[in-house]
């Protein structure tokens, strides 16, 4: 069931709202720049996302092929969504980092499903053999 959530960087320079199911899968991944600042998202439509403040306080990272962007505030470092570009199916997605929202229980973000995709390895469609330090 889709819930609107709040969420910010840790500063709160940077603020959204995203309608979010939380029994849809949520993902956690092995590349380079998920692993190191621990990136935990649910996938959103852009309809579904609204950047209220911020925008100015963003920082845009890419790496590799280039086609997702990385948003870390400016401030205090915190990733609070990235964009898919060139996603299959799909012309745009937001990846909305759970860790940033406000008004979501413990008990809703332990029941999220994960789906762990070896991105190290550009298997998107595979889990990678060790999990549970992701």
């Amino acid at each position: 069931m889709l819930k609107t959530y709040t969420g910010s960087c840790h500063c709160g320079a940077v603020r959204f709202e995203a309608d979010i199911d939380l029994t849809q899968p949520t993902y956690r991944c092995n590349c380079s720049i998920c692993r190191r600042n621990r990136f935990w998202p649910a996938i959103v439509a852009p309809d579904r996302f609204r950047l209220l403040a911020g925008e100015g306080e963003l920082v845009e990272y890419r790496f590799n092929s280039l086609r997702n962007s990385h948003h870390f505030c400016r401030t205090c470092g915190v990733r609070p969504f990235g964009i898919g570009n060139d996603v299959p199916g799909e012309a745009r997605i937001y990846g909305v980092n759970l860790g940033c929202l406000e008004n979501v229980t413990p008990e809703a973000l332990d029941a999220a499903p994960v789906t762990y995709v070896d991105g190290a390895h550009d298997r998107w469609q595979e889990a990678p053999n060790y999990t549970r330090y992701l």
